[in-house]
């Protein structure tokens, strides 16, 4: 028989880090993990197999419903907002072909195995366009079906792979004979800008606000590329590792809808500055704007609305501000630079 696994893509990335640290402390998961960099030796003790490969190599992919039994995919592997601008074609290749491949594979495994795999999506904010600040601020808490006028590639991408979702969920082969039989069970989570201790920014638009720590961290300056008023929703890296971990295990009959938020606190730059200041005092950060970028972060909404999240499954995220910057963030990153 073949052997019962998760799939991880995008393994070696932040989210894939948390997330593969966490189930393998567990210990319930058998981890196929998949990224095209060398997997972090950190990480290999977890992993039942790590491939170096890439989500658009159709043969590799192939070769994994034979080998594999596959019951859950975590398809985190994307490029992201910022390094997708300067390469747009690149990015629609990875982010949409590269997720159409791991959706054509998780239908053949639900057809396989004659129930329904379930597909763990990570979306994103920048899915969202908002037109100008003061629609963003008339906007408040932005609604899961509201505003989606992306002006991202990243933003279009993610928005786009949330529909073929969509549609191999509920209308796969519709016009076929077994159509409904088995088809993927999607599900994914809209997240705002990720924070992490133990990982360095790599291309994210909201990252000036991680940038700012891990620089202030180091004694380094950062000149943060948005104004001091600019604000968007902000999430631990725990609660996401937590939020797609939750959103996995639920009872597909208690989820209303097959694409949630989640977030957990709002911060404008300034924000974000005070409580770097406040854990390394005197920290060197300016601002200057990058009117480029900066209008990419005004686009997104300054928060997000996740009751349906928290109503049908009890999401709830265990760092507000004050732990995520006192127990989490803070701790650990001072920790990761006075070892250094």
């Amino acid at each position: 028989m073949r052997e019962r696994v998760v799939l991880i893509t995008g393994a070696n990335g932040e989210v894939g880090h948390g997330l593969i640290t966490h189930l393998g402390e567990l210990g319930d998961a058998h981890i196929v993990a998949l990224d095209i960099q060398p997997l972090d030796e950190s990480l290999r003790p977890y992993c039942l197999r790590f491939i170096q490969g890439d989500i658009l190599d159709s043969m590799l992919l192939g070769r994994l419903i034979l080998e594999y039994e596959i019951g859950t995919i975590f398809h985190l592997a994307s490029i992201l907002s910022t390094r997708a601008e300067y390469n747009p074609e690149a990015a629609h290749r990875v982010n949409v072909e590269g997720t159409l491949n791991l959706l054509r594979l998780a239908a053949e495994q639900s057809s396989w195995q004659q129930k329904a795999v379930r597909f763990i999506y990570p979306s994103s904010i920048a899915a969202y366009g908002l037109p100008d600040l003061g629609a963003k601020a008339e906007a408040g808490k932005v609604r899961e079906d509201e505003h989606l006028q992306p002006i991202t590639m990243y933003g279009c991408n993610k928005l786009y792979c949330e529909h073929l979702g969509r549609y191999y969920a509920r209308y796969y082969k519709q016009l076929a004979a077994d159509a409904g039989h088995c088809n993927v069970d999607f599900r994914c989570l809209r997240f705002p800008g990720l924070i992490s201790a133990f990982t360095v920014p790599t291309g994210g638009t909201s990252d000036y606000g991680p940038e700012m720590l891990h620089h202030a961290a180091q004694g380094a300056p950062y000149e943060c590329f948005v104004q001091p008023g600019a604000q968007l929703p902000f999430m631990a890296m725990p609660d996401a590792v937590k939020a797609l971990v939750d959103l996995e295990a639920a009872p597909r009959d208690v989820l209303t809808r097959l694409i949630y938020n989640v977030t957990s606190f709002s911060l404008t730059a300034e924000d974000f500055l005070r409580e770097v200041d406040s854990a390394f005092p005197g920290a060197a950060v300016t601002f200057k704007s990058d009117l480029k970028r900066e209008a990419i972060v005004n686009s997104w909404p300054a928060d997000l609305d996740d009751s349906a999240a928290r109503e049908d499954w009890g999401w709830a995220p265990d760092y507000d501000l004050r732990r995520a910057f006192d127990e989490y963030l803070v701790p650990n990153i001072r920790e990761r630079y006075r070892a250094a």
